[in-house]
């Protein structure tokens, strides 16, 4: 499950729609309700928080999210898009990583999830992440 609070309008989600797994993209936010609307793929819908659940950050969602892999210097491996990097600790282990966009670097230990990536990625770029090209 995903806290109401931490999650923002762009972020990709998992939903169970009636007992089929979805990964959407929340689309709109109602403070009010508590109520999150998330475009599922099908149609836009409202769902409450407790029916979504986070996407765990991988291989797959990074390309997905049009960032290109590389060796760093140091044999680390690194994921870029545009100026801001992601170092990881040890080759294919999510759990402990950096995040780094000019000066600012932010270290990352534990789950990192895709909605927080995005919003890691947001605080530090001021641009949101998406499946688009970023230069």
């Amino acid at each position: 499950m995903i806290q109401f609070q931490q999650i923002k309008k762009g972020d990709y989600v998992r939903l169970n729609d009636s007992g089929t797994i979805r990964e959407g993209e929340v689309m709109d936010i109602d403070y009010g309700s508590k109520q999150i609307c998330v475009d599922n793929g099908v149609q836009e819908f409202w769902y409450e928080a407790d029916q979504l659940e986070p996407l765990p950050v991988n291989e797959d969602q990074l390309k997905r999210l049009k960032f290109e892999k590389a060796l760093h210097d140091d044999g680390r491996v690194k994921y870029k898009k545009g100026a801001f990097r992601i170092y990881l600790a040890q080759p294919d282990n999510f759990n402990r990583i950096d995040l780094k966009y000019r000066e600012e670097v932010r270290h990352i230990s534990g789950n990192l999830y895709l909605h927080e990536l995005q919003n890691h990625f947001y605080d530090m770029t001021k641009v949101h992440l998406d499946t688009t090209d970023f230069n």
